[in-house]
């Protein structure tokens, strides 16, 4: 980071929340509304408050922030406004891309830009009649020194304001994984366009797109890592993105919980508050224990994530657990709010957060993918338990199975002599 120490980070990042909620919080509604565009109000904010630059490293003009020191901004926008934390996130996680699969040129090129708003990335993955992985149909094809591409994406968050977009494309239609390539796109290329998709449950402002490719022509020193490196360098994104999706949910529920905990003390029913009654004060607890999880659940994966190490399976947890948890979070308080959650700004923004906490189990996986992948690294390990989410291998002694501990191996076929 570009701080001499943890204190003057921590005084800029209270600087910074001040900002949020004193003049980006009373502006969501009308964002979200479609009243206000934030490009107009908040971008040339965003920049002087290095909000554009949070993860982008300092030799190019960003904050430089790790994990750990990135994780509490995402869970700020969240609370202050999905629509503000979608444009962020999205925004970051694309520099993030460039910054680690990019190469020096192409570093140099981008960065910068990308550090200050001047520039705005999307990830272009998902496709209208495909989906997110090797099913991709999008299509390159070489033509001397350029890609000509042809396809479409959609769900393209920024679509509309960003002048760069990363794509995942297919460049070698029996390369198998290793036939798609990471391709970097310029709005301005000719034969591209972008299609407005239509409003959404919520996160709205600024709409998705649909990014249409028609013969796009592609220079060869516009692709992200090598050729056929394409699967690797989105996937390799996902793994963090999906652990700042669950620090949003962490945002999300905490300001929810702050709701419920406001409401329940001023609301009077039979003479007395309704935080003095057992069934509140249960749901409350509930909410409690479930964001305090959620947290140092975070707190590890950031941790391990900052160390380089591998956690795609700490990764998918904590993007499950998170969603789980602000779902759970988000009903528990709308049933201490009771009518009043079902009702916009009475006097909370709950019926909006309701919402917005919705997209966070479509972001970077359904749950169902999430389950797979936690699944898939659980199997393929001979001892699962290694990872340090779970557990901690040096409390086995060499060659002890932790499974059987000193029982002999049996044999769980359970074969019968079908002779017999």
């Amino acid at each position: 980071m570009k701080f001499a120490s943890e204190q003057e980070y921590l005084d800029w990042r209270a600087r910074v929340f001040e900002f949020l909620w004193n003049e980006v919080a009373p502006r969501v509604d009308d964002i979200e509304a479609g009243k206000e565009d934030p490009a107009d109000t908040l971008f040339a904010r965003f920049r002087e408050y290095d909000l554009w630059g949070l993860i982008i490293p300092t030799e190019y003009g960003g904050i430089g922030l790790d994990t750990t020191h990135y994780l509490p901004f995402l869970a700020e926008f969240a609370k202050i406004g999905g629509v503000i934390r979608v444009i962020l996130h999205v925004h970051a996680t694309s520099a993030r891309a460039v910054a680690h699969y990019g190469t020096d040129e192409q570093k140099q090129r981008y960065l910068p830009r990308l550090a200050t708003g001047e520039s705005s990335m999307t990830l272009a993955i998902t496709e209208p009649r495909t989906g997110s992985g090797v099913d991709v149909a999008m299509a390159g094809v070489r033509d001397g020194d350029r890609w000509v591409v042809n396809g479409q994406k959609h769900y393209i968050t920024n679509a509309d304001f960003a002048d760069l977009h990363l794509l995942l494309t297919r460049t070698d239609p029996a390369g198998g994984r290793r036939g798609f390539s990471a391709l970097v796109t310029e709005s301005s290329a000719e034969g591209f366009s972008v299609e407005d998709m239509p409003h959404m449950m919520g996160n709205n402002g600024p709409p998705h797109g649909i990014l249409s490719y028609n013969d796009v022509r592609v220079p060869i020193d516009d692709m992200v890592g090598a050729e056929g490196d394409g699967l690797g360098v989105f996937l390799g994104e996902l793994e963090p993105s999906r652990v700042f999706v669950a620090a949003s949910s962490l945002g999300t529920a905490e300001r929810c919980l702050e709701m419920a905990l406001d409401f329940a003390k001023q609301r009077i029913t039979f003479g007395k508050p309704i935080a003095e009654r057992e069934s509140i004060k249960a749901l409350l607890a509930d909410m409690a224990k479930d964001i305090y999880g959620l947290k140092l659940m975070l707190e590890d994966v950031a941790d391990k994530l900052d160390q380089g190490v591998p956690c795609s399976l700490e990764a998918s947890i904590v993007k499950l657990h998170g969603l789980e948890v602000v779902m759970r979070v988000t009903d528990l308080a709308m049933e201490i709010l009771g009518g009043r959650a079902y009702f916009s700004n009475y006097p909370y923004p709950f019926e909006r957060l309701y919402r917005e906490a919705r997209l966070n189990a479509l972001e970077e996986g359904t749950p169902s993918i999430q389950k797979l992948v936690i699944a898939r690294d659980l199997l393929r390990s001979d001892l699962p338990l290694a990872a340090g989410t779970l557990g901690d291998t040096s409390s086995h002694p060499a060659g002890v199975n932790p499974a059987l501990g000193e029982l002999a191996p049996h044999d769980l076929t359970y074969a019968h002599d079908h002779g017999a």
